[in-house]
């Protein structure tokens, strides 16, 4: 068998040497094959050519039916890839997604709860952030790198120095520069496959009804229980989820907002502005540098979530963090049905259909 074996392989090799195309080639070692097979058939036993070639046609008539299916599996898929349309692209393939993005989101495409669909869902979004501050920074730092298509950022103040301990979106060149542009910047500098809007003004009763039509969802992270009251009746309003984080010295808090889904709304939970004094600012308290970061990052994770349909949103739910003792706990919120702006409205939608 050996002898044989070496005379297909000068055959093949003669073929090389010679330039022979590879059906030639085959065709000889095809003609070799069926003289073996056809000695073993025709010569006496104990021929010495027979001998010589294995003594018996069994070992070559198998050795010929495995050649003949992995050609006929070959001409499958050459036939396959000859009946394949090819599709014209120009740099990029089709889909939702340039190469690039994909790379960019593997690690979130893989996970069970977001994968591909939810990646869409996180790209055709349109997110507003009212406050380019402590929490607005990391959460619009995540959003971007999450992917989210549209973010808008309302601000109407200009980076100061004393922000830059906590409000890590602005650098020290930022100073003096109106904080929706720094954030902007920075944001496309994170993710340039995303849309920043940015509004550089203060949020007024005349403009937040129309500027919140154009989004799906919106965080809060004012300092003020002017525009948190403001922008709560207006998503109420719209029937669009808030989420609504805080912070004081070493403890914030988060929480989503949401009637239309059996959630309390802001004011629910928070029925009046507190006495002066009782809720001091930042500037009056003061607040540890990395404790927005933590607060922030989880209104953007809350955020994910809801837009992916991940998990449970902390819809009804208030997490509080205490960043001194390391300690987090979770209270329920529920609505009132003396609430004046969504009167009770997340009861209704709590309550058993008939």
């Amino acid at each position: 068998m050996g002898i044989v074996l070496l005379i297909a392989a000068l055959i093949w090799g003669a073929g090389v040497v010679t330039g022979a195309p590879r059906s030639l080639r085959w065709m000889g070692i095809g003609l070799l094959w069926a003289a073996v097979v056809l000695a073993q058939l025709v010569l006496p036993e104990g021929a010495a050519l027979r001998t010589a070639t294995g003594g018996s046609a069994a070992p070559w008539l198998i050795l010929g039916g495995l050649g003949l299916i992995v050609a006929g599996y070959r001409a499958v898929l050459v036939r396959l890839k000859a009946r394949a349309r090819p599709v014209e692209v120009s740099g990029e393939p089709e889909g939702p997604f340039r190469e690039a993005e994909l790379r960019r989101y593997a690690r979130h495409i893989i996970l069970r709860e977001v994968g591909g669909p939810g990646q869409v869902r996180l790209k055709q979004a349109k997110v507003l952030v009212v406050g380019a501050g402590g929490l607005g920074s990391p959460a619009l730092m995540y959003l971007a790198a999450a992917g989210v298509g549209s973010i808008g950022v309302v601000d109407d103040d200009v980076v100061d120095g004393s922000n830059l301990q906590r409000q890590v979106i602005h650098g020290d060149a930022d100073i003096g520069r109106p904080k929706v542009q720094s954030a902007a910047e920075r944001m496309q500098a994170i993710n340039p496959f995303i849309e920043v809007r940015s509004y550089q003004r203060r949020l007024g009763a005349a403009d937040v009804d129309a500027l919140l039509a154009e989004y799906d969802l919106v965080l809060d992270g004012t300092d003020n229980f002017t525009t948190r009251y403001l922008v709560n009746e207006a998503c109420v309003k719209a029937g669009k989820p808030l989420i609504s984080g805080a912070l004081t010295q070493w403890e914030g808090q988060v929480s989503v907002f949401d009637p239309a889904h059996a959630a309390p709304c802001y004011q629910c939970v928070f029925p009046e502005a507190p006495a002066e004094g009782l809720a001091p600012s930042c500037a009056e308290a003061g607040v540890i540098g990395p404790l927005p970061g933590v607060v922030g990052s989880i209104m953007a994770l809350e955020a994910v979530k809801l837009l992916t349909g991940a998990g449970a949103a902390l819809r009804g739910e208030m997490l509080i963090y205490d960043g001194l003792w390391g300690e987090t706990r979770k209270i329920r919120v529920k609505p009132r049905a003396d609430c004046p702006v969504c009167q009770g409205r997340g009861l209704a939608e709590a309550a058993p259909r008939a």
